[in-house]
């Protein structure tokens, strides 16, 4: 009896052994252990320049997930083509959460409706919405123009001589001024630059009358009365221009921004992406962290990943139907 309890206990203990030697008994185990992850520094992708607000929200908000996760997070910044490099880099990168990044609409989701791209939404794995920042006309602090009521009114007495620059063709900005020409019955002329900064100043110059920008990148010359807000294009007033009324307040029904969140490549690890939601939930409660966005001005607005991938699924289905309707190529 007793050798055939020790027979068995040997049987057992090589059964044992074999299977732990298996490759998916291996990657059982390394599941059982995934609440060790991370455990080398996180890769995280900015597909836009450096210096830029993406960039430095990123950078900002990688300070902050490194005390939260306890490794590392190395900023790589690979702009250009309007975010399809960073985003198909991004997509084709291994979904083990040591890959995240930054994803920008409108153009993660106009970009692949415009032209072929190498990348979908469907090939992230969205994990948290950090910044929502509400798209906005500005024009010179002594412009005579007080709101989008006297815009409107300009427009139409003077057809196509109220000239607006935006950050390219397909960008939030000119989605917006696209979205009031339709709402209003005017016309604008459009004046695409390479980015916020010469929209700016050519407001400043008097090149353009009006610069369709996000109110995150023209509150610091709204403060010091360079520059005026003809409203935000917002669900509510961000608190920090709460003097400045949203469009809808002002007869016209549009509501438009640029969300700026994290994304992995699509396949991560569900809990891997739970943690990372958690940990930039951290982040956003974090009271150093919102002094600092403030001071960047960066409206936050934290969405969950399923709220988030919601959220971008349903704007993706509306930017589709508004291309097939009105094709913004110019």
């Amino acid at each position: 009896m007793i050798s055939r309890g020790i027979q068995a206990m040997k049987r057992r203990h090589l059964l044992s052994v074999a299977t732990a030697a298996l490759p998916g008994a291996a990657l059982a185990q390394s599941g059982a252990q995934s609440g060790a992850w991370p455990q080398r520094p996180i890769n995280m992708i900015v597909a836009f320049p450096a210096g830029g607000g993406t960039d430095v929200a990123a950078r900002t908000v990688a300070r902050f997930l490194e005390r939260e996760l306890g490794q590392p997070i190395v900023v790589n910044n690979r702009g250009g083509a309007a975010g399809d490099i960073g985003w198909t880099e991004m997509a084709r990168s291994q979904p083990d959460g040591y890959t995240i990044g930054f994803i920008n609409t409108p153009n993660v989701l106009t970009n692949p409706i415009e032209r072929r791209t190498s990348y979908s939404l469907d090939n992230f794995a969205p994990i948290a919405n950090i910044v929502d920042d509400p798209s906005s006309f500005f024009v010179k602090g002594d412009s005579p123009l007080r709101n989008v009521a006297d815009l409107v009114a300009y427009a139409r007495a003077n057809p196509d001589s109220a000239t607006y620059g935006t950050t390219g063709i397909g960008s939030d900005d000119h989605l917006a001024a696209l979205a009031l020409e339709r709402v209003a019955g005017i016309k604008l002329t459009h004046v695409p630059f390479t980015g916020a900064a010469p929209v700016r100043t050519a407001v400043l110059g008097g090149q353009i009358m009006i610069g369709s920008m996000n109110m995150g990148e023209g509150i610091a010359d709204m403060r010091n009365g360079q520059l005026r807000p003809l409203g935000q294009m917002s669900e509510t007033r961000w608190s920090e221009a709460a003097e400045v009324p949203t469009f809808r307040e002002q007869g016209f029904d549009l509501v438009q921004s640029s969300m700026r969140g994290l994304a992995a490549p699509a396949g991560v690890p569900a809990e891997v992406r739970t943690r990372l939601a958690q940990a930039t939930e951290a982040t956003i409660r974090n009271p150093e962290f919102r002094r600092l966005a403030a001071q960047q001005a960066l409206p936050l607005r934290f969405l969950g990943p399923d709220e988030y991938a919601t959220v971008l699924r349903e704007e993706r289905g509306r930017l589709e139907a508004l291309w097939r309707a009105h094709p913004w190529k110019e």
